[in-house]
């Protein structure tokens, strides 16, 4: 099933991981939790904290050499390192402290194999950078196989919108084409990534920077690129660099669809006066 060692061995690296911090989501779960205040109304709770300690402990065990940029505690190790290990340990905190069972637990390798758990499903999707898969306990491996078949797209609404006013989410929403060929979801947590890459989804659109070395977004980048879905920018360029925000799509035609509906509206606003203040 793959063909490198190496890739292998952080690939399960990766997957005891994004395994650890689910069992501990998954544990603390309903129960009242402190919050830690990171302004702007982001918040971590102590579900987070002792996620990204479980996940810090097999990485440690397994990689003691490797740098980690952890969501919660900043960077270990040194920035620039050869190998660094990117992890969110709860992504979708908010949907978490209010009792909603929509979020992720992201572990990649940066510019390799990467992992996203879903604690209540107990699904594990994973890629060592060629190809992905799903795990799931009594199960055997699954490929994951994207494709546009649902219609459903996943549009991020949180803040912030650096691409505004050029490129706004809610203006693709309200795109005529978008609402006669998709329907919207808004689950607000990447593991809506995976379910691109699952087939689960058709899609999922968020502005943003340049999100592929992000701690919430590099380990769905991971899978969606390993399971064949097109990914890029808002602005349809490869991510990375200046490019903003991000497009994972489960084929081009589903990609174009969206690329042509956000330029269209773009266009529109650009003869109106209102890209231009």
């Amino acid at each position: 099933m793959i063909t490198s060692l190496a890739s292998s061995h952080d690939a399960h690296v990766a997957t005891a991981g994004a395994r650890a911090g689910a069992d501990v989501v998954r544990t603390l779960y309903g129960r009242h939790l402190a919050r830690v205040d990171k302004g702007a109304g982001d918040f971590a709770t102590t579900a987070d904290i002792e996620s990204e300690k479980a996940i810090l402990d097999v990485i440690r065990a397994a990689r003691p050499d490797d740098a980690v940029l952890g969501e919660e505690g900043g960077q270990r190790g040194a920035a620039d390192a050869a190998r660094q290990w990117l992890v969110d340990p709860l992504c979708g905190t908010l949907n978490y402290a209010v009792g909603t069972m929509l979020v992720a637990v992201n572990v990649a390798l940066r510019d390799g194999p990467a992992a996203v758990a879903d604690p209540f499903s107990g699904e594990v999707f994973f890629t060592d950078g060629q190809t992905a898969w799903v795990r799931q306990d009594g199960a055997d491996d699954a490929r994951l196989t994207p494709t546009s078949a649902t219609g459903l797209v996943d549009v991020n609404l949180d803040p912030p919108f650096p691409s505004a006013p050029g490129f706004r989410a809610v203006d693709l929403l309200a795109h005529p084409d978008f609402t006669e060929r998709f329907r919207p979801r808004v689950v607000s947590t990447t593991l809506a990534l995976a379910w691109v890459a699952a087939g689960r989804r058709a899609a999922y659109v968020t502005d943003g920077g340049d999100l592929s070395g992000s701690v919430h977004f590099a380990a769905g980048i991971a899978l969606c690129r390993a399971a064949g879905c097109v990914v890029t920018g808002i602005d349809g360029a490869p991510i990375g660099g200046t490019t903003r925000g991000l497009v994972a799509a489960a084929d081009e035609e589903t990609h174009g669809l969206l690329m042509s509906m956000t330029r269209s509206r773009s266009r529109r606003r650009d003869r109106g006066g209102q890209a231009r203040r």
